[in-house]
């Protein structure tokens, strides 16, 4: 369903963004630099940046300067270079997007610091919290602007659930389940998702799980994984096709259990028939209250809200596609995921508050989180 999820969106972008990317760039718009050639790379940052005004793509780099080329014509980029080095070594970029593999992610966002530029680095920050806090000791001592790329945090439903939660007219949370899967085959054997190497696996990549109970809880890293098991790739062991995981969590004065699944090569019904509804989810038990929040990665697609009273079973449903409790008016119905989160970055490089923002403290907590459950899981 996640790549149903991001192939959607590609579309939904592509027909906004040619609709609404009329308006001229302003004089000090941020130039931006993509370093690879990513599939994410459309949905995540060139359509977003198309119905932004502050903002233009001006390069893109690959490891093949005729990749490159085909790529920058497609997306009519100004500059093509063979090398990521070339691109970094461009003074006229003020950030880079990083979207190569997820082992590569320390590595080049700590190059493009040292060659003078933000970065936006998509999720999982890198391959490990050990690489996560070289990252970050890097942007404070280039006093530079690094954030990961959990987009969905920025579009206002997620807003809306925080503050129910928080509003206290439910009670405190009891538990979390969260879910993510893709149907078996949907993800090619050679794609690098299966790769050790790059830091691969199934919690890697939908390392979303983890965000969302998190964010939702309001905490920092796990203080205990009670248990953790994985199922492993038949060609390489090492490799997470599956992982389910319970966890506890420290949240505002609380000890909370929460329950997180992902699985990139999930079963047919009856082997036959994929599980195309099973959307990224994520139930939140209070005391007084059943929260679930349908398609929390893509909500821009189609998500609701949903809450069950336990005193009278009661459901009421919502939707929010803009306003929401942190962005108000500035908001539109087709803004993507993305494009909030590109919203948010640009305000920071430009010296405005963001709305909502990824914290260094909130990835490192992210990644020794996902370690702890790697380790436990063997």
């Amino acid at each position: 369903m996640a790549m149903v999820l991001q192939v959607s969106t590609f579309v939904q972008q592509y027909l906004y963004s040619r609709a609404l990317s009329k308006q001229p760039k302003k004089q000090d718009a941020i130039k931006l630099g993509i370093l690879s050639t990513a599939m994410i790379d459309p949905a995540a940052v060139i359509h977003p940046v198309e119905t932004h005004t502050g903002a233009k793509i001006t390069a893109v780099g690959s490891r093949d300067l005729s990749t490159a080329q085909k790529f920058s014509k497609k997306y009519s980029i100004e500059k093509a270079y063979g090398s990521y080095e070339e691109l970094l070594a461009d003074k006229e970029i003020d950030a880079v997007y990083i979207s190569g593999p997820n082992g590569l992610h320390a590595e080049w966002a700590i190059k493009s610091m040292v060659a003078g530029k933000h970065v936006l680095i998509e999720k999982p920050v890198s391959a490990n919290a050990e690489e996560t806090r070289l990252i970050f000791e890097c942007a404070k001592k280039r006093n530079k602007i690094a954030m990961e790329a959990f987009h969905w945090q920025f579009h206002p439903a997620a807003h809306v659930v925080q503050a129910l939660i928080s509003s206290g007219k439910y009670g405190k949370v009891i538990s979390t389940y969260a879910r993510m899967t893709t149907p078996t085959g949907s993800i090619p054997s050679s794609d690098i998702r299966w790769q050790f190497d790059l830091a691969g696996g199934s919690l890697m990549d939908m390392t979303y799980v983890v965000s969302a109970t998190r964010y939702f809880l309001d905490a920092g890293a796990s203080n205990k994984v009670i248990t953790a098991k994985a199922r492993p790739m038949k060609k390489d062991k090492r490799v997470d096709e599956s992982i389910e995981a319970t966890l506890n969590f420290a949240s505002h004065g609380k000890t909370v259990t929460a329950d997180v699944f992902t699985d990139m090569n999930l079963g047919n019904i009856g082997h036959i028939i994929p599980r195309l509804a099973d959307a990224p989810s994520i139930k939140i038990e209070l005391e007084k209250a059943m929260i679930y929040y349908y398609n929390f990665m893509m909500p821009h697609l189609y998500h609701y809200i949903e809450v069950t009273e336990k005193t009278t079973g009661a459901k009421h449903s919502q939707k929010h596609y803009n306003f929401g409790p942190k962005w108000g008016t500035r908001s539109e119905p087709y803004w993507s995921t993305y494009r909030y989160q590109l919203e948010a970055f640009i305000d920071k490089l430009q010296g405005i508050e963001p709305v909502h923002w990824i914290t260094l403290e909130s990835s490192i907590a992210q990644m020794e989180t996902i370690d702890a459950i790697y380790i436990k899981a063997g």
